[in-house]
């Protein structure tokens, strides 16, 4: 089990990782480098190799690879990224990158997304190191950078150009699993994340006739564009169930005493109540509208209008996807990825998942484990161009009324100190039987 020192330095990990500010503001405006070199360091004093590379200066991934007792094993990837979404200051009740430890909480961007994944991931195997201990299969570390935009520095990098390094790799575990959910009754579940819906980000261009403000213009591209958007979003997409999908929906009306009638899957995410939230977001692909460009002046009807949607579809349902957004925009607007990753699907009956799924019950016995598929994506994406099934395994032990979900991009993101040391137990236990 990982020791008292593991469990001090998830702590002043994930604090001093905060305060590096690794804000990525998309178009390239970001520096993961000295949170790169903090990793690496950590890595090298525990006995690692660690590499430090870059597509972009600046831009700079870490990979190291823990050899295993079995050379015939498969590895594992364990993989979080280094840089976070912006925060404004005075919006925050302390500062966004001061790392501040108070009442048994870190506080700061990246306490949750991912900073403190990053640290657990650091702790564990600097534990090993003390220890001596040697995991059954190779483990390759990776901490990416541009994770937080398109990827092209960090993962979809590694991937493309550095695919050697992930030799021998065919399941990966990174954020977005194993922490707890509350559901107001009681109960404590443990949602193990087995799959993503795909990205889909839409930009839309409506061409019209540019004319003065005061004349009727019938080929007004503002006017056009408009309608799209209101299609796309008062569209209500068809149900659309994967197989984690199933698995989740099965295991919770189990576990509340309910019909799995899957031929009404609305009503049965009513009476699951506050459970549903696991679900209702992976039962349709999506589509948001979220950015509107047009114009210059107000009485200059001009002749192009740009909107942006953030578009997500479910493993299975792209060419869906594809074909309503077709129909949706009409003849007037024209639509196209702005970016755009596959949706990815993989198995709850791996023995990966149950080693998981044991881990996590071994240190919450009171808890539910259930699958679970996440609505946005992580680097699992590229990295699953490289044959790599991935899983959400970030484990947290969280207290009722945290909410950990709006930590995610949100105002006064934080962690408790024991979510930090459970995952550090979990993670520990999980990886020394992988």
């Amino acid at each position: 089990m990982a020791d008292g020192q593991a469990l001090d330095e998830v702590v002043t990990f994930t604090s001093d990782l905060i305060r590096i500010d690794t804000t990525n503001r998309g178009g390239g405006d970001c520096r993961e480098r000295p949170a790169a070199e903090y990793a690496a360091a950590r890595l090298a004093e525990a006995g690692l190799e660690p590499a430090l590379l870059e597509r972009t200066q600046g831009r700079t991934n870490v990979v190291a690879r823990i050899e295993g007792t079995d050379p015939s094993a498969d590895a594992l990837l364990v993989h979080g990224h280094l840089d976070v979404v912006p925060a404004q200051a005075g919006e925050w009740s302390v500062h966004p990158f001061s790392g501040e430890i108070r009442d048994g909480v870190v506080w700061g961007r990246g306490a949750v997304d991912m900073k403190n994944m990053d640290a657990m991931i650091l702790a564990v195997v600097r534990s090993w190191a003390r220890e001596g201990v040697r995991p059954r299969r190779d483990i390759v570390i990776a901490f990416t950078a541009d994770e937080e935009a398109s990827a092209e520095d960090g993962s979809g990098f590694l991937a493309d150009r550095h695919a050697a390094l992930f030799e021998g790799c065919t399941e990966g575990i990174s954020e977005s699993g194993a922490f707890t959910v509350h559901d107001g009754g009681g109960r404590q579940l443990y949602p193990l994340a087995a799959g993503e819906r795909g990205t889909g980000w839409v930009k839309l261009t409506a061409h019209g006739r540019a004319a003065h403000g005061s004349r009727p213009n019938r080929e007004n591209a503002v006017t056009r564009l408009a309608a799209a958007v209101t299609r796309i979003g008062a569209h209500e997409w068809p149900l659309r169930l994967t197989p984690t999908v199933r698995a989740a929906l099965t295991e919770l009306a189990a576990l509340y005493g309910l019909d799995a009638d899957l031929d009404d899957v609305d009503g049965l995410l009513e009476k699951l109540g506050p459970a549903a939230r696991l679900v209702e977001a992976t039962v349709r692909n999506s589509a948001n509208p979220t950015m509107l460009e047009a114009g210059y002046k107000v009485n200059v009807i001009p002749g192009e209008a740009v909107a942006y949607v953030d578009g997500r579809y479910l493993p299975g349902h792209e060419d869906e996807f594809r074909a309503t957004l077709d129909q949706l925009t009409g003849p007037d607007v024209n639509w196209e990825f702005h970016h755009h990753e596959v949706a990815l699907q993989s198995p709850v009956d791996s023995p990966t998942y149950a080693r998981m799924r044991a881990a996590v019950e071994e240190f919450a016995p009171e808890g539910h484990v259930v699958p679970y598929c996440m609505p946005g994506g992580t680097d699992a994406k590229q990295f699953s161009r490289l044959g790599i099934t991935g899983y959400g395994f970030s484990p947290l032990k969280l207290p009722e009324g945290y909410d950990y979900g709006a930590m995610f991009h949100g105002v006064d993101e934080r962690v408790p100190i024991e979510a930090l040391h459970f995952g550090v137990r979990v993670l520990d236990r999980f990886l020394r039987t992988a």
